[in-house]
């Protein structure tokens, strides 16, 4: 039988799974009137399924070390599977439908993924597909998404690709520079605890909110800044509004942002590193906020901080895997982070599903022990749609942080320079 070895980022991925962690992420696919029935949905997926084998593999445990094997049993009707709700659901259904979904575990005696199809009121359907972050992180789900899913080919983004490593200068003081830099802006804590900084527990809520990505793209630009950075800020004015109104002021919280270090005509399932940065949520204007946001992310970027982490926890596991797991617990504390906040390229222009138009996709991403938030956004046909997913032990009111997101992109629009237009 063909075993495929799991690679360092799924070994440590699976290990993160635990009694209040699931390991996986979620996309939660709304389609239009004349959306397909549960059958035609199955046999769409079974007519495509080839072209991502991944999805047929299951985890196998008979090795030193988990491998992926093919599952010899394999059918798609054991992972499509129809909603348990009696009737179609509105906005407010769905979102505790996903919530209780989300909270459970997927089989690991079957490969790691599972559609709920989930009917919503107005002949709409709702494809809740939760797939682990070992088989797949946020860009690859997304390609799978291409291969078996929509109708045709969308117009994909460019592969993410991995900056080339530029060393900060030529000389062994120059790069001494670099390194402590790259400390400093990556090791750094926050002076103040999260709120989102205790114990978890096995159950979720989440939430949804989508905003224009050409006009805000069209206004982070005439900004001087990029439709990233335009994210940030609008998830540290949704943070500001939210904790000033439950917390106080807490100045800065610093955020984990993943970058996407795929190439080209990779298959990995996983391949991406992080740099973090502090949100200025002390920090009203939204200009200001902006360009703030800007400054932190164009300084990594500048010094390849993403590459420059993926490069050093490489050496770490190579030279001495017990220094690299100290690092790994140091890098996960509340006080490094408070929440992560990723952002997926998804198609430029519409699909469809059995020919019904997909009018949403969301993206959810699994919190973790001392860190009760996390934010995912995706984008797709000129929305960019942004998935809450919380403990709401700990968070208890995550309904009033979402709404924030359109509050705040609205006043980023409103505050853009005239002018500022999509395509411009």
């Amino acid at each position: 039988m063909e075993t495929i070895p799991l690679t360092p980022e799924d070994r440590a991925i699976l290990e993160l799974e635990s009694d209040t962690v699931a390991g996986h992420t979620c996309k939660v696919i709304v389609v239009g009137a004349g959306a397909p029935d549960l059958a035609a949905l199955r046999a769409t997926i079974a007519s495509r399924i080839e072209a991502a084998p991944a999805l047929t593999r299951r985890l196998s445990s008979s090795a030193a070390a988990p491998v992926w094997v093919p599952d010899e049993a394999f059918e798609v009707t054991a992972h499509v599977v129809a909603a348990q709700a009696e009737a179609p659901l509105d906005d407010a259904g769905l979102r505790r439908e996903v919530s209780r979904l989300f909270a459970q575990r997927l089989d690991r005696r079957r490969p790691l993924w599972q559609i709920d199809a989930l009917p919503l009121e107005g002949g709409r359907l709702a494809v809740v597909w939760r797939l682990h972050h070992a088989v797949a992180d946020g860009t690859t789900a997304m390609r799978y998404a291409g291969l078996v899913l929509w109708d045709a080919e969308a117009a994909e983004p460019p592969a993410p690709t991995g900056a080339a490593r530029v060393h900060a200068g030529a000389d062994d003081e120059r790069r001494r520079g670099h390194l402590v830099g790259f400390l400093e802006r990556e090791f750094a804590g926050s002076r103040h605890r999260s709120p989102f900084d205790a114990a978890i527990g096995r159950q979720r809520r989440v939430e949804f909110a989508s905003v224009p990505l050409d006009e805000l793209h069209a206004a982070a630009k005439a900004l001087g800044a990029t439709v990233n950075d335009a994210v940030l800020s609008i998830v540290a004015g949704a943070l500001r509004r939210w904790l000033e109104a439950h917390h106080g002021s807490l100045g800065a919280i610093r955020v984990k942002v993943p970058v996407s270090l795929h190439h080209e005509g990779d298959d990995a399932g996983n391949r991406d590193s992080f740099f973090a940065l502090a949100l200025p949520l002390g920090e009203a204007d939204p200009v200001a906020c902006l360009g703030a946001v800007h400054a932190a992310t164009a300084a990594r970027k500048a010094a390849h901080d993403a590459e420059e982490m993926d490069e050093m926890l490489r050496d770490l596991g190579r030279a001495s895997p017990r220094l690299q797991r100290f690092c790994d617990r140091l890098e996960q504390s509340p006080r490094r982070f408070a929440l992560s906040v990723s952002n997926v390229p998804g198609p430029r222009g519409p699909v469809s599903i059995g020919g019904a138009p997909v009018e949403s996709v969301h993206s959810l991403a699994e919190i973790g022990e001392r860190h009760a938030l996390r934010v995912a956004v995706v984008s797709i046909a000129g929305r960019l749609c942004f998935g809450f997913c919380a403990d709401p032990g700990v968070v208890g009111d995550l309904e009033a942080l979402a709404p924030g997101v359109e509050l705040e992109a609205a006043a980023l629009l409103n505050a853009a320079p005239a002018g500022a237009a999509p395509g411009g």
